[in-house]
């Protein structure tokens, strides 16, 4: 087992505050007065429902790179000045993956955990969300940043709140926020380039595919961004930058199994229902 560093423990308290502040400020509290009167605290269920989804997201991939052998860290989280304090959590793999099933079984650990975690913080915080008709205030959305949505997102809200999404704005509690952070976080882990955990799931399901669908993913990314949402630029140049390539594994011939080639295309089927292509809007 591997044992956590001055900078695992460093980067997690830190972490840990912003989230807390972040959280706290979405829970209507002036940023100036957060770390006064124990205001954080506020930022308590929005803090631990996220940092619990990214944190069991990297989890997954860590025990699974153990069961196969391939020497990983523990999860480092990444704090950062944005809405929500954190730009996720990482592990770093020190040692090459052996073959296809090892390959599958770490790039999709970690996407179907964080995914099952952000389901149960959803439908747990969508009972404590509320929702009104829309406003003319709202269908401007100024001065709001307004949350897009996904198939499952859609679906949790009609089964939970018992409305038609279309027709209300939804006024997310904390742990519904964090769980619907999760499953954006999801939907871009699952992207099918390079090094993505969709990236991996991709080629060890098939090397060729990866090649072509990797590549063009980043115009899709484009594309996306002049219809919608700007940071899908950023993404598209952030995967450029990092590379559509994948490492070979050092054994390529051993083949999947059917159970395993389901486990892929579940995940396909997970991308499609968490994807927002407008994730963000309003502000």
């Amino acid at each position: 087992m591997k044992r956590l560093t001055p900078l695992h423990i460093v980067l997690f308290i830190t972490t840990l505050f912003t989230t807390l502040f972040f959280g706290a400020v979405h829970q209507g509290v002036d940023p100036f007065e957060v770390l006064k009167d124990l205001n954080i605290l506020k930022g308590i269920p929005f803090s631990f429902t996220l940092l619990s989804i990214l944190g069991g997201h990297e989890l997954a991939h860590y025990l699974a790179s153990r069961r196969h052998g391939v020497s990983a860290t523990l999860p480092y989280f990444i704090p950062a000045p944005n809405f929500i304090g954190t730009f996720g959590a990482v592990i770093k793999m020190k040692t090459p993956i052996k073959d296809r099933r090892a390959l599958l079984d770490i790039g999709a650990a970690g996407p179907i955990t964080g995914f099952l975690i952000s389901i149960i913080a959803l439908i747990i915080g969508l009972g404590f969300s509320k929702a009104e008709i829309h406003s003319e205030i709202s269908e401007s959305g100024s001065g709001y940043l307004l949350l897009g949505s996904s198939i499952l997102f859609d679906i949790l809200v009609r089964i939970v709140l018992n409305i038609n999404p279309k027709d209300y704005d939804i006024f997310l509690h904390p742990i519904a926020t964090a769980g619907w952070i999760g499953l954006f976080v999801t939907s871009l882990n699952l992207l099918p380039v390079g090094q993505l955990d969709g990236g991996h799931i991709l080629y060890a399901l098939s090397d060729r595919w990866h090649s072509l669908i990797s590549k063009l993913t980043i115009p899709v990314l484009i594309i996306l961004g002049l219809l919608g949402w700007i940071g899908w630029y950023v993404w598209a140049i952030l995967l450029i930058i990092l590379g559509t390539k994948h490492p070979p594994v050092i054994y390529p011939f051993l083949p999947l199994d059917k159970r395993r080639r389901n486990i892929g295309w579940l995940c396909l089927a997970v991308f499609i229902l968490t994807f927002a292509p407008v994730p963000f809007s309003g502000i």
